[in-house]
C-alpha cells in the first residue's frame, strides 16, 4: 500500500492544494521545494526567494514538513545550457518540457523514491493517471497496468503537453491530485482551508527564469548579437537586417517598413546567419502539413508497439499546449519519422515539440527537426503528378 509522499511544493496554490488533498487520505506527507535558479532578475531580486516563503508558509498552515533541494547546477546543465546551445542553431527549444525530463521527473523523482525511501511522488500538474489519481489502482497485488497519462477534467489548464516527455516508468508512482478538478474549484478550496494568499498570487507564466524581462534583452545578456539579412523567401532580394537569430522564432512578425505586406519569419538558417521572410500572416511557407522528428519519447507502448508494427499511427496532434488538437498520421519512412497532417498549420517550429493524443491520453512527444512549407509539398506534388503524367504518354 502506498503510505508515504513527497509532494514537490512551488509555492503556488497548485502544489499547495495538492498537499492539503493528500493529507486529507491520511497520507503522510512530505513537501520538497526544488531550487532550479538562482540569478537575480530585472529588479536584482531572487523570484525563487519569494516563492519559498510562500511554500513555507504553506506547509506551516497545511502542517507539512518541507525540505529543499538543490538543482542550481543540474539545471543550467540540462536545461538552460540546452536552451542557448538551441537558440544559437537557429532553434526554439522549450524548456518547461526539458525540465520536466531532466530535473523533476527524473533527479527529483529518484531522489523521492531511491534516497529519501517514500512510495511515490505527487505535483500539481493538470494531469490525470490511469492507475489514479493517487495511485489507488497501482497497490493491488495483481496489478500489471502500466500507468496513462490522461487529459485532466479542466481541459482549459491541461499541462499534459509539458509531461510528453517525462519517462513512462516515472508515471507508475506519480499523482496528480488534481487531476478531476477544475482550476477555479482549486482556488476555492484554497481560500476555504486558509491559504487566501496563494489564491490571489499571481500565477507565473512564461519562461521562468526570463521572468518579466523583455525577452530580446534577456538573450541577449547570454548569447552575442551578430548582424544578418532579413532575405523574401520568394524573391531572395534582401529586405532588412536583424542582429541575431536567436532573437526571432518562426512564425514572428518582424516589422519592417515600407511594405505593402508584412513580413513574418518563415525559416532561420543559422551557417548564413539569415533570417528568411513572407510576406503576409498566412503565406504558404508558413503552412506545413509534413513534419520530420526525432525518435518519440513514448508513454504508451501500446501506441509504440502499434507504429512499430504498421510502421503508420493515426492520432491527434499539437506543438503547442494552447492550441486545438488535429487529427495526423505518424509514420515510419526509411528509418526516420514523419508526421502528415490532416489540414496545414502555421508557423511549426523546430526545436519545439510534436506532442500525440489519442482521444483520452498524452501518447508522447517528438523534438520537431523540421516542418516543408506547404509550398514545397505543392511543388513536390506538382512535379509527382507531371512525373506520372510523362510516364502515361
Amino acid at each position: 500500500m502506498i503510505r508515504n509522499v513527497v509532494v514537490g511544493v512551488s509555492g503556488g496554490v497548485d502544489s499547495a492544494v495538492a498537499a492539503h488533498l493528500l493529507r486529507e487520505r491520511g497520507l503522510n506527507v512530505l513537501g520538497v521545494f526544488m531550487r532550479n535558479w538562482d540569478e537575480l532578475d530585472e529588479a536584482g531580486r531572487c523570484s525563487g526567494e519569494e516563492d519559498l516563503k510562500d511554500a513555507e508558509w504553506a506547509c506551516r498552515r497545511l502542517g507539512v514538513e518541507l525540505r529543499q533541494v538543490n538543482y542550481v547546477r543540474e539545471y543550467w546543465t540540462a536545461v538552460f545550457s540546452q536552451f542557448l546551445d538551441d537558440y544559437q542553431q537557429g532553434l526554439t527549444p522549450n524548456p518547461d518540457i526539458l525540465c520536466n525530463r531532466h530535473i523533476k521527473f527524473d533527479l527529483f523523482h529518484k531522489h523521492a523514491l531511491e534516497h529519501l525511501g517514500y512510495d511515490a511522488v505527487a505535483t500539481g500538474h493538470y494531469a490525470r493517471n490511469s492507475l489514479g489519481n493517487f495511485l489507488e489502482r497501482a497497490g493491488a497485488p495483481d496489478t500489471t497496468e502500466a500507468a496513462r497519462l490522461l487529459i485532466p477534467a479542466d481541459t482549459f489548464k491541461d499541462q499534459t503537453f509539458f509531461l510528453a516527455g517525462i519517462p513512462r516508468e516515472a508515471l507508475q508512482r506519480t499523482m496528480f491530485p488534481l487531476g478531476d478538478m477544475a482550476k477555479s474549484h482549486v482556488k476555492e478550496l484554497a481560500t476555504k482551508i486558509g491559504l487566501q494568499r496563494l489564491a490571489t498570487k499571481k500565477e507565473s507564466t512564461g519562461i521562468c527564469f526570463v521572468g518579466k524581462r523583455n525577452f530580446k534583452e534577456f538573450i541577449r545578456e547570454y548569447i552575442s548579437s551578430r548582424s544578418g539579412d532579413f532575405v523574401d523567401i520568394d524573391s531572395g532580394v534582401t529586405v532588412g537586417q536583424h542582429k541575431g537569430i536567436h532573437q526571432w522564432t518562426v512564425g514572428q512578425r518582424c516589422r519592417l517598413s515600407s511594405f505593402l505586406q508584412p513580413y513574418f519569419v518563415a525559416k532561420k538558417e543559422a551557417a548564413s546567419n539569415t533570417i528568411y521572410v513572407a510576406a503576409g500572416h498566412d503565406h504558404p511557407a508558413l503552412l506545413s502539413t509534413r513534419i520530420h522528428i526525432d525518435p518519440p519519447n513514448w508513454l504508451c507502448a501500446d501506441s509504440e508497439a502499434r507504429l512499430l508494427a504498421i510502421v503508420s499511427l493515426r492520432c491527434r496532434f499539437r506543438f503547442q499546449h494552447t492550441k486545438p488538437l488535429v487529427m495526423c498520421t505518424l509514420r515510419i519512412v526509411d528509418n526516420t519519422f514523419e508526421v502528415q497532417l490532416d489540414a496545414p498549420l502555421r508557423a511549426i517550429t523546430p526545436g519545439q515539440y510534436a506532442v500525440f493524443y489519442d482521444e483520452l491520453a498524452c501518447l508522447g512527444s517528438a523534438r520537431i527537426i523540421n516542418a516543408e512549407p506547404l509550398s514545397q509539398s505543392l511543388e513536390a506534388g506538382e512535379h509527382k503528378k507531371a512525373k506520372a503524367e510523362t510516364l502515361k504518354s
